[in-house]
């Protein structure tokens, strides 16, 4: 749950663990039979006319939804296939609930709906490419950062895809001037006479291509499956070097990407099943803590933690603003190649964000994750240092820590002795006990990974 989602509560693990493993990854596997987040909080908190325009939306989602593998999908694209506010901040919010339609059916859709969403064309200036001036931006990131990866195509191959996708344009619902024309989204155009109908050469095929034809050559390439499945290699089991050294690096685990480039083949593209052999695969089962978690898994896994997150916050400084200070603003990523990822989430500055983060929401007695904690501590006690750190590590998400955390997490534990609730002055004074040791725990190097 913690890489499938973005953690889960003790009360909620307890009803998943009786499941049994393989009927879970189904229920993930298959979001639409669970309810997604309060539709009436999402409209009441949206910036326009109920369209997701504001981040918070999306935290709120994630920490709030039925549907956990759909916000970590919607998320993985959204790093794949990179837009933001400075330049599509009219339309990023459509994509992102478009990114939740699609995130798990096959590539040709996936690439497909991506060609024709108006944050995209507008991102890489596509209603810019004209058949007798055309505009290379996206058939060029569509083969060398969303599909393919350098090395896997020439520069002919690049000519035609731009080719095939002139024409290809968007309706803009907002004037010139800056007024809008009317709250609807923006929507997919073809411009028939402004299509190249020409015959291309793509990737060996040759014929009268448009861009559907050319996103279904790519999805055939074996060069597409294994940047697909890399990607979600990365993004599930255990961070890879950054995807710009892909051509040159090979994966950690080879085996385990020809396992996925295996699946996909054999389904056609469909991720559903590809994230299906992922999920029940011994490689994701054994990578225990092998990515250093994104600051949006480490927010709102804060804040499920805590059970804290009940409405999207609009202050300024808010939890989608420390995302941003941790190197993630969502909606936003840095460039066309998404955010680094992996330790280069990790520096002096963010690892601080970080922490500081963390133990500022592990800071209320009063919230619903933390009574929970003391409840269930409550009915074990008294608890020995020992059985009190191991308990509270448990608790805190079956956090897993090396044997020099564990000392000094029980070095501070045996300093008040016994754990016990007996008599409301013990509880009142051991709750500050029960607080101070999520705090460490929160800031410990394991708690950074996932």
């Amino acid at each position: 749950m913690r890489r499938a989602g973005f953690g889960v509560g003790r009360a909620e693990l307890e009803g998943l663990a009786e499941k049994g493993y393989e009927a879970l990854v189904e229920d993930l596997l298959h979001p639409e039979e669970f309810p997604d987040a309060e539709p009436d909080v999402l409209y009441r908190w949206s910036t326009v006319n109920g369209r997701d325009r504001f981040p918070g939306n999306w935290l709120y989602r994630m920490t709030n939804t039925g549907r956990p593998l759909t916000e970590k999908m919607a998320l993985f694209w959204h790093h794949v296939f990179p837009t933001g506010s400075g330049k599509s901040a009219e339309y990023v919010g459509d994509q992102i609930e478009m990114f939740r339609r699609v995130a798990l059916s096959d590539t040709r859709t996936i690439l497909t709906e991506l060609s024709e969403d108006p944050a995209m064309i507008m991102w890489l200036d596509n209603q810019e490419n004209h058949k007798e001036e055309p505009n290379e931006n996206y058939g060029r990131e569509l083969l060398e950062l969303f599909s393919m990866g350098v090395g896997n195509y020439t520069e002919e191959d690049v000519k035609a895809a731009t080719r095939s996708f002139t024409g290809w344009s968007f309706l803009d619902p907002v004037l010139g001037s800056g007024v809008r024309e009317g709250n609807f989204p923006s929507r997919f155009l073809f411009f028939e006479d402004n299509h190249d109908e020409t015959p291309k050469s793509f990737l060996g095929e040759t014929g009268r291509f448009n861009g559907e034809d050319i996103v279904d050559i790519i999805v055939r390439q074996p060069a597409c499956a294994r940047f697909i499945s890399r990607h979600l290699y990365t993004f599930f089991v255990a961070d890879e070097p950054q995807v710009a050294s892909w051509n040159e690096t090979p994966p950690r685990d080879p085996g385990a990407i020809h396992t996925l480039v295996k699946a996909y083949f054999e389904s056609d593209g469909d991720i559903r099943s590809v994230l299906r052999v992922l999920f029940n695969s011994d490689f994701f089962k054994q990578a225990q803590y092998a990515r250093v978690k994104s600051p949006a898994e480490h927010v709102a896994g804060v804040l499920k933690l805590m059970g804290t997150y009940t409405l999207p916050d609009l202050r300024r400084g808010g939890p989608e603003s420390s995302m941003g200070l941790m190197g993630q603003s969502l909606q936003n990523p840095l460039t066309v190649e998404g955010w680094h990822t992996g330790r280069d989430w990790i520096d002096g500055g963010t690892l601080n964000e970080r922490v500081n983060y963390a133990v500022e929401q592990v800071n209320d007695p009063d919230t619903p994750g933390f009574k929970d904690i003391v409840d269930r501590l409550a009915s074990r006690s008294p608890l020995a240092p020992e059985e009190f750190v191991e308990s509270t590590l448990e608790l805190a998400g079956y956090v897993t820590v090396d044997e020099d955390t564990r000392q000094e997490l029980l070095d501070h534990a045996e300093l008040g002795g016994d754990l016990s609730f007996v008599s409301e002055a013990e509880r009142d004074e051991n709750e500050k006990r029960v607080l101070q040791m999520l705090r460490l725990i929160v800031s410990t190097r394991e708690y950074q990974f996932n």
